[in-house]
């Protein structure tokens, strides 16, 4: 077997393991003292086995760290497919969900909703708040794509991201200082990005977007990798390059703004995974895809629990940690290119 696949299959199998691995150890980090054998032992009880483990400790372990560990997993793997997508549809290799504005433009429109009608912690109140985030992020799109102008200028579309994400940000800010004071001081941890308020009910809108966004995007693996080759060669195998980029676009827009909805702001994830996959295995645009979710999956639920264990006393805004790690990332990235 020629060496190069064998290293590429067991880099797969050793992220597929991890991905297998890392949710049973992670519920296990906590404020209680709760370990991976109490963990198992709740899994062995889902199963039908007899569970011998005070219920405040199951409680704990289901209702609390089992769904913020879920969650933790899908936004690292949406945030992540975003970012693969968006590297791939505008050939941009610094393109990111945050550095394009669209996370921005989320964050702008789901603080907008809370600020305006102050909706709750429901199902409902949570539609809203992806629709508001949606409706941010689609026009967050549509200004960086008007500003960018006909065909993909990776400098100017960079510059027209960067430029949008602080128009954004600047309007989210004015929100959060005409809101109430323990209001704003709620919206600006929640725009830094958390999984506090992680339950099973929140878990159900992200995990089907994901799922169906995976799903499309696969199944227009190809004319992605044609828009990858260049404008002029995808369309002579028959693509629609505008009308595909802007769908895409669009698509990655959505679950974007999903996240952000419920985890709130969180940046520089979906620039460092996508990067990190194609120096792995080889840049097929199907592998890459799989890999940048299944591995951003995993570096977010362990981002995570460094968030919960940094410090004694309290817990560490998830953004302030992906910020601090994709920083030094995109220095090095832009100083190779």
């Amino acid at each position: 077997m020629n060496r190069t696949l064998l290293i590429e299959r067991s880099i797969i199998v050793v992220v597929l393991l991890a991905a297998l691995i890392s949710p049973f150890a992670a519920v296990s980090f906590g404020a209680a003292n709760i370990g991976l054998v109490d963990v198992l032992a709740v899994f062995k009880g889902m199963l039908g086995g007899t569970v011998e483990l005070s219920e405040i400790k199951q409680r704990i372990i289901l209702e609390l760290r089992l769904p913020r560990v879920l969650l933790a997993f899908l936004c690292g793997a949406g945030l992540s497919l975003a970012g693969a997508v968006l590297q791939t549809v505008t050939r941009n290799p610094l393109a990111d969900p945050y550095l394009f504005g669209i996370s921005s433009g989320a964050s702008f429109g789901a603080v907008l909703v809370i600020a305006a009608w102050g909706i709750g912690g429901s199902l409902t109140g949570q539609y809203a708040i992806t629709m508001g985030a949606f409706a941010g992020s689609a026009l967050s799109v549509m200004l960086v794509v008007s500003l960018a102008g006909s065909g993909v200028q990776i400098e100017r579309m960079l510059l027209s991201g960067v430029a949008v994400s602080f128009m954004f940000s600047a309007a989210t800010s004015l929100v959060l200082y005409s809101s109430e004071p323990q209001a704003a001081a709620t919206l600006l941890f929640w725009t830094l990005g958390s999984f506090a308020a992680a339950s099973w009910t929140k878990l159900l809108l992200p995990a089907l977007i994901i799922s169906v966004s995976i799903f499309i995007f696969l199944a227009y693996s190809r004319p992605l990798r044609a828009i990858l080759a260049g404008d002029e060669s995808a369309r002579s195998l028959g693509v629609e390059v505008n009308r595909m980029r802007i769908a895409m676009l669009l698509l990655s827009s959505l679950m974007t703004a999903t996240l952000v909805a419920t985890c709130g702001g969180i940046g520089f994830v979906g620039l460092m995974i996508p990067h990190i996959v194609r120096r792995l295995i080889a840049s097929h645009s199907r592998h890459v895809l799989m890999g940048s979710a299944v591995l951003g999956g995993v570096f977010m639920i362990w981002v995570d629990v460094l968030a919960r264990e940094l410090l004694e006393s309290s817990e560490l805004p998830i953004g302030v940690i992906t910020a601090a790690i994709g920083s030094v990332f995109f220095i090095v990235v832009m100083k190779r290119r």
